[in-house]
């Protein structure tokens, strides 16, 4: 598909959708910004480390989840730089965090087919998986950051 007939697609998508898109995209840009930085720097605007936010259900952010879960993952095809996982979970985040969606923020780590160290990162809100979770079950969680955003409590959870 050439430039012209994306243009045209995105054209035809209503006003709601195009500003959801935008956004992604713009906080795709911000969190890779972010991932060129030190994580040592970054971490600590992820959220609560080694906390997860509630797997409570509410119903009335479903729709949300899904919208920004759809616009993350079409937008990360489309910038310049790479959005892979990393990139994905913190602009899916930030998203969240703006409309006062709890969420957390998982990074694990596995081994490839070569015995290499490889790594993976994916949110979840609720019950439901944001961005990464295509092959999160391959990853053992090395770490976790919580943003509790007014919508539920933390629960404590034993690292390890």
């Amino acid at each position: 598909m050439n430039i012209i007939k994306k243009a045209q697609t995105f054209l035809r998508l209503n006003f709601k959708t195009k500003l959801l898109f935008i956004e992604a995209f713009f906080h795709l840009g911000k969190a890779r910004y972010l991932k060129s930085l030190s994580f040592s720097k970054v971490a600590p605007t992820l959220g609560e480390q080694m906390k997860e936010s509630s797997y409570d259900l509410n119903a009335a952010n479903k729709e949300t989840l899904a919208n920004i879960s759809r616009a993350i993952n079409i937008m990360s095809r489309y910038t310049i730089w790479e959005s892979q996982c990393l990139v994905k979970a913190i602009a899916g985040m930030k998203m969240l965090e703006k409309r006062k969606i709890d969420s957390t923020l998982y990074l694990g780590t596995a081994k490839d087919e070569n015995g290499g160290l490889i790594a993976h990162a994916w949110l979840r809100s609720g019950p439901f998986y944001i961005t990464g979770f295509e092959v999160m079950d391959r990853f053992t969680v090395v770490s976790k950051f919580s943003k509790k955003n007014n919508s539920g409590k933390l629960k404590e959870q034993e690292s390890g």
